[in-house]
């Protein structure tokens, strides 16, 4: 299952490639902010950015969980893992979703995170969360 997750991602990024961007590009500012809190560490600032139901999985654990349950993982995950730093090395999205990959530096490991947020009303909600181990 972990393969065919990891094909689905090459081919919505094959699909999205044309509007692609570098995190940089104004399309993306969702993902500064987004950044930041990853960055420090910071489960409760991040938690605003859930949706009241998401997916997360923290490596190789989790599903569909609450904003509540999944701040919890995230600040078990960042009390365990400190974050030292966090880049987005790709983004690309439609007119209502958005997707990001990054490499999280966190307790001596690097991480691949990705980030699925859905954008309506003015208003942006992480739907998906992912943090893995790199091998």
């Amino acid at each position: 299952m972990h393969s065919i997750a990891r094909i689905l991602v090459v081919v919505l990024l094959m699909c999205c490639a044309a509007s692609g961007s570098k995190a940089q590009s104004g399309n993306y500012d969702v993902f500064v902010p987004i950044s930041k809190y990853i960055t420090q560490g910071n489960a409760d600032a991040l938690s605003a950015w859930f949706s009241d139901n998401l997916d997360i999985t923290v490596l190789s654990k989790g599903g569909n969980s609450s904003k509540v349950q999944a701040k919890q993982i995230l600040h078990s995950f960042f009390s365990m893992h400190t974050p030292r730093s966090f880049e987005i090395t790709y983004t690309a999205g439609r007119a209502n979703m958005k997707y990001a990959l990054g490499n999280l530096n966190a307790g001596g490991e690097t991480y691949l995170v990705t980030i699925f947020v859905y954008c309506s009303d003015n208003k942006n909600q992480i739907q998906q969360f992912k943090i893995e181990r790199v091998q």
